[in-house]
């Protein structure tokens, strides 16, 4: 068996840099790729959409030709936020384990605000955002013919106050949704790029008309660089956002002080987790012990029981499952963990005794 270091595979000279260092820079260099391929597909629908109502918008003025919220055309609208979503979605799928898939500074700002995301790293894939947003836009505004039409503009007769505030509840939607599928770890984390997208598109759906359906100041940024254009109103798509994030933030200390795994405990179990899940609503407070079973401690004492070292010595394994070989063991032991989600409350004193170290085997690879 030959065992091989992830150390190893490294590019040269890469592992002469901090581990810290070298991982905000490939967090950068994901937010800024993901943001790059987000806004460059979701641009490109858009330009396709607006492409048909170019004839009825040349007698309008300059500050509105470039819109995408002057014609309230639900098909057109319906295409942009079905665009705009799945890009989202696929691409936050794609980049989720690189850098997090957040492609938008408001989104970073309220992982900030709940302790998600360390400021150093906020700051750093800020930028990625804003640089990868200018990049997508300046090349759907080169590869596709005629002017740029992805710009947010206020259309519908839309005031200033209110598309700020349209800007703030819509993000603040897409926010909390993030924070609680992705940002809260549960058995369903893996899927929460799907109902990220759809949030993005029902908030779309609301907002394209109106404001342009921003919820992301590198989203306006980008294409507001690229036609040398910034309306009056531009500071809105910033302040809008940030409320927003603000706002979902908020919510989600308040339901965390109010401790909110306690009013509908247990929707994160499997069967076999609820038949030994005890929870007392009227003695629930902060520091009850709601601990659930630990898939991984389940499979490392039933490999290192008495009965499974017999079978092992006897060249069987316990139950007819390879759990005893090395790779069996890292192969069910990677399968339990991928089944865990965060228990309630804090686990009890023995658990931590007992708990097993595994992360070193994320580094070996066995040929």
């Amino acid at each position: 068996m030959e065992i091989k270091y992830r150390g190893e595979l490294y590019l040269p000279y890469v592992g002469y840099l901090p581990n810290k260092v070298r991982n905000h820079f490939i967090a950068a260099v994901g937010e800024f790729v993901g943001t790059f391929l987000f806004l460059f597909f979701a641009f490109a629908a858009t330009q396709v959409a607006n492409a048909a109502h170019s004839g009825a918008q040349q007698n309008k003025d300059a500050e509105d030709k470039h819109s995408i919220a002057d014609i309230p055309d639900t098909a057109s609208l319906l295409y942009i936020a079905l665009a705009f979503g799945f890009s989202l979605a696929v691409n936050a799928w794609v980049f989720f384990r690189i850098s997090g898939g957040l492609f938008n500074p408001a989104v970073t700002l309220g992982l900030v605000l709940i302790g998600a995301l360390k400021p150093m790293r906020a700051v750093l894939i800020f930028v990625a955002q804003l640089l990868g947003a200018m990049a997508s836009a300046a090349l759907v505004y080169v590869l596709f013919p005629g002017d740029l039409q992805v710009a947010t503009t206020l259309g519908g007769e839309t005031s200033i106050v209110q598309g700020l505030f349209i800007e703030a509840f819509l993000t603040a939607e897409l926010v909390f949704t993030i924070i609680m599928l992705a940002a809260e770890k549960h058995k369903g984390t893996f899927l929460a790029p799907i109902g990220i997208g759809l949030s993005l598109f029902i908030a779309e759906m609301t907002g394209v008309y109106f404001t342009g359906g921003s919820l992301n100041p590198a989203r306006t940024f980008g294409p507001c660089v690229v036609l040398h254009s910034f309306p009056g109103y531009h500071w809105i798509y910033w302040l809008g956002p940030a409320m927003g994030s603000a706002m979902a933030a908020g919510f989600y200390h308040l339901i965390n002080i109010l401790e909110y795994e306690t009013a509908n405990p247990g929707q994160d179990f499997n069967e076999k987790e609820m038949e030994h899940f005890v929870f007392d609503e009227e003695n629930a407070h902060t520091g009850a012990d709601v601990a659930r079973p630990d898939p991984v401690q389940e499979v490392l004492a039933e490999a290192l029981s008495p009965e499974a070292s017999g079978d092992l010595l006897r060249g069987r394994s316990p139950n007819g499952l390879p759990s005893t070989s090395p790779k069996g063991l890292l192969d069910r032991i990677a399968s339990a963990s991928a089944r865990k989600s965060v228990s309630p409350s804090p686990p009890s004193e023995s658990a931590k005794d007992a708990t097993v170290d595994t992360a070193p085997l994320s580094n070996v690879k066995i040929d």
